[in-house]
């Protein structure tokens, strides 16, 4: 299986919404973990990165300046 693709900056949607209402997270850490944003209520939230990939379903906004693979 291919790994999903994603990058330091960038806008993506997550299988299950906040409890605030919104399941777009920026990203704004990567490494081992992923340290993502919500981008409603601001709340930060760090998960190693297989959870992450496993979770996380497309990716809505690239962010500028970014190759595409």
């Amino acid at each position: 299986m291919q790994r999903k693709q994603f990058g330091l900056h960038d806008v993506v949607q997550m299988k299950k919404a906040h409890p605030c209402g919104t399941n777009a997270w920026k990203v704004i850490r990567m490494g081992m973990d992923i340290r993502i944003k919500c981008t409603g209520c601001d709340h930060s939230v760090m998960i190693p990165r297989l959870e992450f990939e496993r979770k996380m379903k497309k990716v809505l906004i690239h962010a500028e300046g970014e190759p595409e693979a």
